[in-house]
C-alpha cells in the first residue's frame, strides 16, 4: 500500500468560509469601494442572492477594504431575537460598536483621598458598552431617539480623537429583521429611520445588509424611501470562465497531487450550475476521494462528478426535502418540470402544468396556499413582480433526479 500523500485540501464549502480564490466578484468589490468614497453618505448597500452564491464570503472581503480606507467596521449575523423589539435591535447595534470605541476617552473624573494634602486620582471615562447603554436609557423619547443620540455620541467621540473616515455597520442574514405591528414593535423601521436621520445630518455611518432575495422587498414595505436609500447588488451564479478559475486556480501549485482534466472541469461547472458553494463542495469531495484512492494503492484513481453530486444531494438538499409533506413534494415535482423553474414561475403556470401531469391537479387557490407554506419553510419566495422562485439553488435539478431515481415519496405522471 502506498503511503498517503499529505496535501491540504484547498476547497472550503463551509457556510461563510472564504474560498482559496474568490472568482468573479470584481464588479461588486469596486462598487463597495466607491460607496466608501461618498461624502456625505447618500447610498447604502443591500447584498442579496440565494444561499450558496457567496454573500457572506463577499461581505467578509469588504471588511479589510473598509479598514484600509480608514473606516471602522462592526456587525454580525442578525438573529430573530434581534428583531423581537426596537430596544433589542438598538442594543444589538450598540453592543457591536462598543468594542471598537471602548478605549475612546470621553471625560475624566477626580476622586480625592481622605487627609490633608491628599492628591486627587484621575480616572478616565471610556466609551464602553455600559456607558452607551446608560446614555441610551437616559435619553428622553422613543427608542429611535435614544439610538440616534447614542450613535451621534459615538461619532462625535471618535471624530474628536481619531482620523477615522466613517463607520460601517454590516449585518448578515438581515432578512430575519421584521416589523411586528401586532405588538407595536418596529425594529426594521427603526433601523432605517435612524440611518436616514444620521446620514441627513452628514454623519458617515454606512449600512450594509446581506440576505436572501426577500430582504429588499421587506425594506421597501417598511419604508418606501428605502428604494432611494440603497444600492441593491444581486449575486448570481458565476460565468463559465469564473467557474473555471474557482476550480483550477487553487490547485495550480507545483506540488499539488490532484489535477482536474478539462472534461472533469466541464462536469463540475455543469453540476454546480456556477454556484460558488457547489463548486467548493464538488471540488473538495473529488480532491479527497482521489487522494484516498491513491493512499489505498490505486494507480489510476477514478472519481466522477456524478458520483459526488449524489453526496451533495444527501448533504445539502435532503434535509430541506425531508421537511416537506408528500403533497408538497408532488407539488414541487410539478414545478420542477416547468422550463423556467430555475428562474421564475407563476401560479397559472403551475396550475396548467399540474392539469397535464396529475390525475388530481392543483387549483389556483390551492397553489397559492402551498406556495405560502413553502415560503415559510424557506424553499420558495415571492419576488416584487408577483412571481415565485426557488429559494434554494438547483432545487429543480435535485427534484428531477429524485423523481427519476424513484426515490420520491410520490412520483407524478409527468407527460410531454
Amino acid at each position: 500500500m502506498n503511503s498517503p500523500i499529505i496535501f491540504p485540501n484547498p476547497f472550503r464549502p463551509g457556510a461563510g468560509h472564504p474560498p482559496p480564490y474568490l472568482a468573479g466578484r470584481e464588479t461588486e468589490t469596486k462598487e463597495f469601494s466607491a460607496l466608501l468614497e461618498q461624502d456625505p453618505i447618500l447610498t447604502n448597500l443591500v447584498l442579496t442572492g440565494l444561499r450558496g452564491v457567496g454573500k457572506t464570503v463577499l461581505l467578509e472581503t469588504f471588511k479589510p477594504i473598509a479598514l484600509q480606507s480608514g473606516w471602522l467596521w462592526a456587525g454580525t449575523d442578525l438573529s430573530e431575537s434581534a428583531s423581537v423589539s426596537e430596544d433589542n435591535v438598538a442594543i444589538r447595534l450598540l453592543a457591536d460598536l462598543s468594542p471598537l470605541v471602548a478605549n475612546v476617552v470621553v471625560a475624566e473624573t477626580e476622586e480625592r483621598s481622605m487627609g490633608f494634602g491628599a492628591k486627587a486620582a484621575k480616572e478616565s471615562v471610556r466609551l464602553d458598552f455600559e456607558l452607551l447603554r446608560q446614555h441610551f436609557a437616559a435619553t428622553p423619547g422613543l427608542a429611535a431617539d435614544k439610538l440616534k443620540s447614542a450613535l451621534e455620541l459615538v461619532w462625535a467621540s471618535v471624530a474628536a480623537t481619531t482620523k477615522v473616515q466613517g463607520i460601517v455597520l454590516a449585518y448578515d442574514e438581515a432578512q430575519n429583521l421584521s416589523d411586528h405591528a401586532e405588538t407595536y414593535q418596529y425594529p426594521l423601521s427603526l433601523l432605517l429611520d435612524v440611518f436616514q436621520s444620521l446620514q441627513k445630518k452628514g454623519l458617515p455611518f454606512l449600512l450594509v445588509l446581506t440576505g436572501l432575495p426577500t430582504l429588499f422587498p421587506k425594506l421597501v414595505a417598511a419604508r418606501t424611501y428605502t428604494e432611494r436609500m440603497f444600492h441593491v447588488t444581486t449575486l448570481g451564479r458565476l460565468s463559465n470562465g469564473d467557474s473555471r478559475d474557482a476550480i483550477l486556480k487553487p490547485i495550480q501549485q507545483q506540488k499539488c497531487p490532484v489535477h482536474f482534466t478539462p472534461a472533469a472541469v466541464e462536469d463540475i461547472i455543469q453540476h454546480s450550475g456556477g454556484y460558488p458553494y457547489f463548486i467548493q463542495f464538488l471540488c473538495r469531495e473529488i480532491f479527497d476521494s482521489y487522494l484516498q484512492q491513491r493512499a489505498g494503492g490505486a494507480t489510476k484513481p477514478s472519481v466522477t462528478v456524478a458520483q459526488v453530486a449524489r453526496k451533495l444531494d444527501g448533504d445539502f438538499f435532503a434535509g430541506r426535502w425531508n421537511r416537506v409533506t408528500d403533497r408538497q413534494r408532488e407539488f414541487l415535482a410539478v414545478v420542477a418540470q416547468l422550463p423556467n423553474c430555475d428562474d421564475e414561475f407563476t401560479v397559472q403556470e403551475i396550475v396548467e402544468r399540474s392539469r397535464a401531469a396529475l390525475t388530481k391537479s392543483f387549483s389556483a387557490s390551492h397553489v397559492n396556499q402551498i406556495l405560502a407554506k413553502l415560503a415559510e419553510s424557506g424553499l420558495v419566495y415571492k419576488n416584487r413582480h408577483g412571481r415565485y422562485s426557488f429559494a434554494v439553488p438547483l432545487l429543480g435539478d435535485f427534484i428531477r433526479r429524485d423523481q427519476a431515481d424513484g426515490q420520491g415519496t410520490l412520483r407524478p405522471k409527468i407527460s410531454g
